[in-house]
């Protein structure tokens, strides 16, 4: 008997000889090599010879792990069924010392032919971790991937499919009020692509986004004005990173953010390719982004304007390989989660050593990938998800559209994790050699201070998409070809109060046929160079 995820393999090994046909082009800069460490033992200690813990999470000793949400089960004391696939999250800090924990879901519009059914959540924790509400605030989205906090206390949730018209995605960001009481908001000024995750830079309101393709680039987003303010991404100039031989950064402006007449990274064609570009993240003076068909990681010092590759994983190099996201803790620590292989947390030290940190295990995440890493404000607590852990609903009980059976294959619904304990601390940050840049620097950073604004009440409907303002003094280089323009016309409904619930039973029930339109749209995106919603364990990225 043929396994399914085996079948569901020979699809993908039909993209992937397309992908090596037509290779693929980037910039090596400067990698630094890592330092041999025969157990690979980081600051907070070696993971060999440590068992899982209940949730088959190997940690290091005095760190414990909980579940804090399930796909298809009630939140704990809340009304809101905790939906499929979560991934990338992000915290913001609430007035009474709490917390709210926001959360996407990454499920496909070939997921769910009968509607979208992805979108994103909140948990809201007290002052001692202990959840007190959760809801919805973005529905009737799809692909919804990584995202990030913004300084003004919002959301942005990030659509990594992007198909024709009628396809499977239309590549937008969402920008979503965590505490559920506005409208999410569309913003195109940011792009229509293959996200792969975005950034805000909190000194200045610029946002950088990666691009999950093969060709992919590197984005810059300035808005029309300074202020920080929740309406900072209506309007801007959007522009993609060239990287010179030296190391130095400069910007090409991308003149059609929506890439109506072509694909922005056609149009910034000159600029450097990040091939499947995965978590970004802002820390001090310092941008941290990941690229997964490489397993690379690289900083840009956006003060110096310098890039440099801080880890090169080709040849699938241990023990950090199969990259996706990153987070960068508060007080400095750089942690790289990998979405395939063998499932790891790794922690980045200042010196390019690499050092697993947790490590997903056993048969409950055999079809998974770690994804979402972040901490809540204090740096004290790391969340992160089984993409598709395995839990005790059924996928086909939450959306009818994908029914992977009854048995244990069937319950690989999505895990939402809380991790604790003796993470570093500014008071002992120096002890570690926490980096900011370059290798060595020693930077003293808490929590940022956020206030958090409401999201205005007027939304953006499809067929009022606002006009980008972009810079009209650059020309750019002719474009050969082109790709159908993306579907803007996405809808996303919010949550209308502070709970939800997923409503069960809609739709028809796909057998094979499910399945193999699946592979078959997997093919179809390998060969155009979107490796995205490809099965756990099968795509370079998440």
């Amino acid at each position: 008997m043929i396994h399914r995820r085996e079948f569901l393999r020979a699809g993908m090994r039909m993209g992937l000889l397309t992908v090596a046909a037509s290779g693929v082009g980037f910039t090596r800069t400067r990698p630094l090599s890592a330092v041999a460490i025969e157990d690979h033992a980081g600051p907070y200690g070696s993971l060999d010879r440590v068992s899982p813990d209940a949730n088959g999470l190997v940690l290091p000793a005095g760190f414990t792990s909980r579940v804090v949400a399930e796909g298809g089960l009630p939140v704990a004391g809340t009304d809101l069924v905790w939906p499929l696939f979560p991934d990338g999250k992000g915290t913001v800090p609430t007035e009474d010392g709490g917390w709210l924990l926001a959360c996407n879901h990454e499920v496909f519009d070939f997921h769910s032919l009968s509607g979208p059914r992805g979108g994103a959540s909140t948990i809201s924790f007290d002052v001692d971790g202990r959840i007190t509400g959760a809801w919805s605030i973005l529905k009737g989205s799809h692909s919804n991937s990584r995202g990030a906090v913004t300084p003004w206390g919002t959301w942005l949730s990030c659509q990594e499919a992007l198909g024709p018209a009628g396809g499977d995605g239309a590549g937008l960001v969402w920008e979503c009020d965590p505490f559920g009481e506005r409208p999410a908001l569309l913003r195109p000024a940011l792009g229509v692509r293959t996200h792969g995750s975005v950034t805000v830079d909190p000194t200045d309101g610029r946002c950088y986004l990666t691009e999950a393709h093969r060709d992919g680039r590197l984005y810059r987003f300035t808005p029309s004005h300074a202020a920080l303010e929740s309406d900072s991404l209506e309007a801007g100039l959007l522009e993609a990173m060239v990287v010179e031989p030296d190391g130095g950064v400069g910007w090409l402006t991308v003149a059609d953010p929506t890439g109506t007449v072509a694909p922005t990274r056609v149009q910034a064609a000159a600029a450097t390719v990040t091939p499947m570009g995965g978590g970004v993240a802002v820390h001090g003076r310092t941008l941290w982004f990941t690229t997964g068909v490489d397993d690379r990681v690289h900083v840009v010092d956006l003060v110096e304007g310098q890039h440099r590759v801080v880890w090169d994983g080709m040849r699938r190099r241990q023990p950090l390989a199969g990259i996706g996201d990153l987070a960068v803790a508060p007080f400095g620590e750089v942690f790289v989660a990998e979405d395939r292989g063998d499932m790891e947390v790794v922690l980045l030290g200042p010196d390019g050593s690499a050092r697993p940190f947790c490590r997903l295990t056993g048969d409950d995440h055999r079809l998974s990938a770690v994804t979402g890493p972040c901490f809540d404000p204090s740096g004290t607590r790391m969340y992160l998800s089984s993409l598709r852990g395995r839990g005790e609903a059924l996928v086909r009980d939450m959306n009818p559209d994908l029914d992977w059976g009854d048995g244990v294959e069937g319950r690989h619904v999505g895990v939402t994790y809380e991790i604790t304990g003796p993470f570093t601390t500014v008071a002992d940050q120096s002890a570690v050699g926490m980096v900011d840049g370059a290798a060595g620097a020693t930077t003293t950073i808490g929590a940022p201070a956020t206030t958090i604004e409401r999201l205005p009440a007027t939304t953006v409907s499809s067929a009022g998409i606002p006009t980008t303002t972009v810079s009209a003094n650059t020309s750019l280089p002719a474009t050969t070809s082109t790709e159908p323009a993306a579907a803007i016309g996405a809808a996303g409904e919010p949550e209308e109060n502070g709970s939800a619930t997923v409503t069960l039973g809609l739709g028809a029930v796909l057998g094979a046929l499910g399945v193999l339109l699946s592979i078959r749209r997997r093919r179809i995106r390998m060969e155009d160079g979107d490796q995205s919603g490809l099965e756990p364990g099968d795509e370079p990225s998440t």
